[in-house]
């Protein structure tokens, strides 16, 4: 009797010990892995609050609901092309093999945001009939993104300043030799356009040799809607 009084006091503290490592064994698992996802949640918190946000074409801040996104520069004297972004699509760059000495120009449309036509003219040794050719065959509606590379206004004349003034431009009117210029009008605009820069070629104040600083614009393109 006392044999198999002290084997079965045996069984139940052997039994209960065992009990007793499971149950510490699952307790300290739950708690590791519960930490493990405290310092997770907490890593992957920390490296989105630090993380910078992106926004199209690299804007600085979010365009609002129905406007298209753009980021744009002005060749850098005759050595680098411009670069136009619509929407976080490159539309025109060096890169793309796109962009010429001159005026460089891409067509958009105003209510889709899809790329219609590039195109560039040489204002130095070109002709500037198919630059005017071009502006006139324009349609209503058409977003129009414009950047100087080089020279941007040996070749022009009174016709082709005035067809740019009805896409909206002011400084077309007075543009000259080698003068940086980066615009963006459309056709059938109503007011002049608030996105355009223009900077003069002049000796005293070039960054370049002969050529002015590049120009950066960037902003948001109200979308069409009729």
């Amino acid at each position: 009797m006392r044999v198999a009084g002290f084997v079965k006091l045996s069984v139940v503290v052997v039994g209960f010990v065992l009990a007793l490592y499971v149950v510490s064994q699952v307790f300290e698992f739950k708690m590791d892995a519960s930490l493990g996802n405290i310092f997770a949640r907490s890593a992957v918190s920390h490296s989105h609050s630090t993380k910078p946000p992106r926004y199209k074409c690299g804007l600085s801040k979010p365009c609002p609901e129905k406007h298209f996104a753009f980021k744009m520069t002005s060749g850098a004297a005759s050595v680098v092309g411009p670069k136009m972004c619509l929407e976080d699509n490159m539309l025109m760059s060096g890169v793309k093999n796109n962009v010429g000495r001159g005026l460089n120009l891409a067509l958009v449309n105003g209510k889709t945001g899809e790329l219609m036509d590039t195109k560039f003219y040489d204002m130095w040794g070109g002709d500037v009939k198919p630059l005017i050719e071009f502006l006139k065959t324009i349609q209503d509606g058409t977003v129009v993104l414009i950047a100087s590379f080089d020279d941007s206004a040996t070749k022009l004349n009174d016709e082709a300043r005035k067809l740019f003034g009805e896409l909206g431009s002011t400084s077309a009117a007075t543009l000259g030799f080698r003068d940086n210029w980066i615009f963006v009008g459309g056709k059938g605009i109503k007011t002049k356009s608030p996105f355009e820069q223009h900077i003069k070629n002049n000796k005293d104040t070039n960054k370049y040799e002969g050529w002015p600083e590049v120009l950066e614009m960037e902003g948001c393109i109200p979308q069409r809607s009729d």
